[in-house]
């Protein structure tokens, strides 16, 4: 029975990865896992959009006991917005957000993911949407600024708590929790980090009993 502190090594990349990032999370990389449970999504890191939340949710979802079941994935084209947005959403100029085939294939062996977006409500937003359009997974969207489920189910998104009409649903995944608060580019507190971490592990339970 160990006693004290457990060492663990979080390796965020599949390989050496070609956009900023330094030496570990970089764009277009995924760091997989045994059994694939948990994906812990991230944007794409550049001067503005920053990974390091990312490593301390994955960190810290593994010291709970879920360590060979989480995948951190840092996405090759996150930032920007999605293609397809409102033009009330904003524009980021050279910056498209969007999937791969590769990247929805990743995401969607997993049971439970974590999004991670930023601070841009609209942004956000329309990130989410583009993921759960293609992904039909239970999500927990991660975030800096404050947002409520009527600002996803506004863009067709499913959620827990707030369902669009049926005329406007434009996702096969669902949003079942969010965490607003969680600064880019900071280290999360132990209360955000606790919310993640009882949101998560609530739609493992939840799945593990729907097997």
């Amino acid at each position: 029975m160990p006693i004290g502190r457990v060492t663990q090594i979080v390796d965020c990349r599949e390989s050496a990865g070609m956009g900023k990032g330094g030496a570990l999370a970089q764009r277009g990389t995924i760091s997989e896992c045994r059994y694939p449970d948990v994906i812990i999504v991230g944007m794409s890191p550049g001067r503005r959009h920053v990974t390091k939340p990312v490593c301390d949710i994955t960190s810290a979802l593994r010291a709970q006991g879920v360590e060979y079941s989480i995948s951190t994935m840092i996405l090759n084209a996150g930032s920007g917005i999605p293609p397809d947005a409102p033009k009330s959403a904003g524009h980021v100029l050279g910056a498209y957000f969007g999937l791969n085939e590769k990247e929805i294939t990743q995401i969607n062996r997993h049971k439970v993911a974590v999004l991670h977006h930023g601070n841009v409500r609209s942004h956000v937003v329309n990130k989410v949407r583009s993921i759960l359009k293609d992904c039909d997974i239970a999500a927990v969207v991660v975030c800096q600024a404050p947002i409520d489920y009527e600002d996803f189910a506004k863009e067709g998104v499913k959620t827990a708590l707030v369902m669009p009409t049926d005329e406007n649903v434009r996702t096969k995944g669902t949003v079942m929790a969010i965490v607003s608060g969680i600064t880019r580019g900071q280290t999360p507190s132990r209360e955000k980090i606790s919310e993640v971490i009882h949101e998560v592990m609530k739609l493992m339970k939840t799945s593990n009993m729907e097997r």
